[in-house]
């Protein structure tokens, strides 16, 4: 099997699951519960969130676990909307974004706030002046990505954290990092809020974290008992626990990493570059694990289901919005042909060489079949 689909989601890395599993065997206590056994897993929690916690530089009561990236997503923007609606109800977001950036944008709409989208240049980068333009007194967030899921466009959000709040120091900054944490170097200080996600860099699905800054004030939007307010109920000591082991693995020798996988996805785009009728959309600010190409005359879904009978598996755009128009291509090349027919091939450290070249061959034999009959 080769299995090019990494940005969708990841195999859950051999020392994560045994992280999990003995947090599962040998930490069954509620940590919520006063007796021994809850107070040994409270501990051993507690000592997963400070390991995040010292990898990232910021406190321990900053860091709020969630099921995934969608759910801290909509605490992040919800929650600092609700609580910051008397300051205005106008929020700025790219239309770079995660499918559910969007339907979270769309919810807001219906209860009375307004919606800017920040247009960007042919590189996928924000326009920095645009975004100038679109900050008014009433705006009360900016969200935009780290790294966009479908091409690869990564934004320099220190800078764009220096913009915001030079025109307007109260706003909120919330990025979405989930494409970006464990394939790039990362910073929560760059922002006010971010979402990440485990099962994006090798660790169970379920689980994931918002970062807010204890400056942030955001209204719950879940009600129960337990220690977290945010995230109300029984804490997943042992997802926890694997998340952040896989949080560890995957910051050290993050550069080692990027480099390997650039020399890969530069074999890919040479070799591909050659093909009449494959577009690369791929910029210079893209990371090299995410490449986007569009195929002329080749519906994706029917080329994603050839290449699987090589055993070869392939994404379309975004995993939860698949068999769509790619709105990032579209955002970067104002092409709907061209935004139709995308495929993405996301990379990884674990992507060998000969995998590369086995996915070139079986590629170029499927192309050019369906092709053929195109035409025919």
């Amino acid at each position: 099997m080769i299995y090019l689909d990494y940005s969708a989601t990841t195999p859950v890395s051999y020392d994560v699951l045994e992280s999990y599993i003995r947090a599962t065997k040998d930490f069954m206590g509620n940590p919520n519960s006063l007796h021994a056994l809850g107070f040994k897993s409270k501990t051993l929690m507690s000592s997963a969130v400070k390991q995040i916690s010292d990898i990232f530089h910021v406190l321990e009561s900053e860091i709020i676990f969630t099921s995934g990236a969608t759910m801290a997503n909509n605490l992040a923007i919800i929650g600092s909307c609700l609580a910051n609606m008397k300051h205005g109800n106008h929020i700025i977001v790219s239309k770079l974004e995660h499918p559910s950036i969007y339907k979270i944008c769309d919810y807001l709409e219906t209860i009375g706030f307004e919606v800017s989208y920040v247009d960007n240049n042919e590189d996928g980068l924000i326009d920095f002046e645009d975004l100038k333009n679109k900050m008014r007194l009433d705006t009360i967030l900016v969200s935009i990505c780290a790294v966009n899921s479908e091409t690869g466009a990564r934004q320099p959000l220190k800078m764009i954290r220096q913009i915001i709040k030079k025109e307007n120091s109260g706003v909120l900054f919330h990025s979405d990092m989930t494409q970006a944490l464990g394939k790039v170097s990362v910073s929560f200080h760059d922002v006010d809020l971010a979402s990440v996600s485990s099962h994006k860099i090798y660790g169970p699905k379920g689980i994931g974290l918002l970062y807010k800054s204890e400056r942030v004030k955001i209204k719950p939007l879940l009600y129960g008992s337990g220690s977290n307010i945010y995230n109300p109920g029984t804490p997943a000591v042992p997802l926890i626990v694997a998340f952040s082991k896989a949080i560890r693995l995957m910051t050290a020798d993050i550069d080692k990493r990027e480099n390997f996988v650039k020399r890969l996805n530069n074999i890919i785009v040479e070799e591909l570059s050659k093909i009449d009728g494959v577009l690369i959309n791929q910029t210079k600010i893209c990371i090299p694990h995410i490449l986007n190409i569009s195929l002329n005359g080749i519906k994706p879904e029917t080329f994603i289901h050839a290449m699987e009978e090589y055993d070869i598996y392939l994404g379309t755009n975004t995993a939860c919005a698949s068999n769509e128009l790619s709105t990032s291509v579209m955002a970067i090349y104002n092409d709907r042909k061209r935004a139709m027919s995308t495929i993405r091939i996301s990379l990884s450290y674990l992507t060998t060489t000969d995998e590369v070249y086995r996915f070139l061959t079986c590629f170029k034999k499927v192309y050019y079949k369906l092709s053929t009959l195109e035409r025919d």
